[in-house]
């Protein structure tokens, strides 16, 4: 699709890092108002180049992380969206592109460029913010990474970020007093005498956090009077009649429409049922909430009826000049993984999107022109997406996506990346998510199963 488009060339080298100076500039002020400090233990002799691995849970940890190297050169690992009309400076910052959840050689390839020239490689191997300020999950093959690049492998956790702007309401929450830690986990001497699955659990087991656990344990008071909103964004089936996309939230308060049941996110990040918790279900606890959807999600993958469709928007990105709009297409999540089919410039599928494209333009899509032209060329071209469950052990979501467009699911392909927005139905790109991850165990416990009774036949 789209054939005559050029792709991100994600082979072209790198530069280092420029304007050092000016980043640590631009980080101070947040990090003083924050008050933040950085902890770093077992770091005696540690020296670039090595790998830095952090948690992710909002823009500050760039910040911090840019104090904590100070004052060595380093390289971001960066996805595709954020090169959208800023390549530019991206590179001028030592960023490296990427397209989130695929095997990327060439970004192993960067990696040792990075290190070979004695600079510092930074990655969030999570690959997304938190979506409840816990771990998400983390690829097998960051231990293979870590064995090839054969560099000391550091880990940055930040605890308060989630919290003080959680991905799904993005404003400062007015958080006092957040923290870092440093650590090396693993030396090259290590590295050598480990195989790579236990490299990878020892990276997991450092990546252990719980942002809503770490505010109620420093008893950080948060009177920021709109901190529940978005919180249904997460938190989409209700707790105590199950119900799904039908909760609400606003100011302090999660609301379930369809049972009337209430809950009040207290200024220590606990959720305060408004109704006698002895009737039915509740959590108290913003994660165990969200785990336990996941049960749920779970549960519908083993019976084998996990089943999604929609109609959807869909944006493509092949690479940083901006967002391509390719109309409507049929989006499908199922037991079999994702499919999507379209047609260049399609808005047949769903007349409403024709309504909503003045609101869906950004100053990160294409130009009017452009992407006119586009249209012109390619209209009618037929495409279809397919990524099999067993290759994607997660995926990207966003919540009202760029400040307008709405909540979406990014897929990536090696060359591409699309963004589907689904449309005129009941959904929630967090319980894609969820479905995602559990389909990919689903798919990997099928394997195994296959494997041994062939091993037995």
């Amino acid at each position: 699709m789209l054939d005559g488009i050029k792709r991100y060339d994600m082979h072209k080298v790198v530069p280092r890092q420029h304007l050092r100076g000016l980043i640590l500039a631009l980080s101070y002020p947040d990090l003083i108002k924050h008050q933040n400090r950085i902890e770093k233990t077992d770091m005696e002799g540690i020296k670039p180049p090595y790998l830095l691995l952090c948690n992710h849970n909002a823009f500050m940890d760039f910040k911090v992380a840019s104090k904590a190297m100070w004052p060595a050169r380093a390289s971001f690992v960066v996805a595709i969206d954020g090169f959208a009309k800023r390549e530019w400076l991206l590179r001028l910052i030592g960023c490296i592109c990427t397209r989130k959840f695929t095997s990327d050689l060439a970004l192993v390839h960067q990696l040792q460029r990075v290190v070979e020239r004695g600079d510092i490689a930074v990655m969030y191997p999570e690959a997304r913010y938190s979506l409840c300020g816990t771990t998400a999950v983390l690829p097998e093959s960051i231990g293979k990474l870590a064995r090839v690049l054969k560099v000391p492998v550091v880990v940055l956790m930040c605890h308060g970020h989630h919290v003080n702007s959680p991905f799904y309401h993005l404003p400062d929450h007015g958080v006092r007093g957040t923290r870092a830690e440093m650590k090396c986990i693993l030396r090259p001497e290590e590295i050598g005498k480990l195989r790579a699955g236990e490299i990878t659990d020892r990276i997991r087991a450092a990546f252990g956090y719980d942002d809503f656990r770490w505010q109620q344990e420093n008893r950080i008071q948060i009177t920021y009077p709109h901190r529940a909103e978005g919180l249904h964004k997460v938190l989409y089936q209700c707790c105590a009649c199950g119900t799904e996309y039908q909760m609400t939230s606003e100011g302090t308060q999660l609301k379930c429409g369809a049972c009337g049941r209430t809950w009040e996110l207290s200024e220590y990040g606990e959720l305060i049922p408004g109704y006698n918790t002895e009737e039915t279900q509740s959590f108290r606890h913003v994660p165990d909430w969200y785990e336990w959807e996941r049960e749920n999600v779970r549960r519908e993958v083993e019976q084998g009826t996990y089943h999604f469709a929609c109609t959807a928007r869909v944006d493509a990105l092949p690479n940083g000049d901006g967002y391509i709009d390719l109309g409507t297409a049929r989006f499908v999540q199922d037991m079999e993984g994702f499919h999507v089919t379209g047609k260049v410039g399609d808005t047949a599928q769903n007349p409403s999107s024709v309504r909503e494209a003045g609101k869906k333009r950004t100053n990160l899509h294409l130009g009017e022109s452009r992407q006119k032209q586009i249209l012109e060329e390619y209209a009618g071209e037929a495409y279809e997406i397919r990524i099999p469950a067993a290759a994607i052990y997660s995926c990207h979501i966003e919540y009202e996506y760029l400040g307008q467009v709405g909540d979406c699911v990014d897929l990536n392909l090696h060359d591409d990346t699309f963004y589907i927005y689904p449309q005129d139905c009941a959904f929630s790109v967090t319980k894609i998510a969820l479905a995602t991850e559990e389909l990919n165990q689903h798919a990997a416990k099928q394997r195994s199963g296959s494997s041994h009774l062939a091993e037995h036949a």
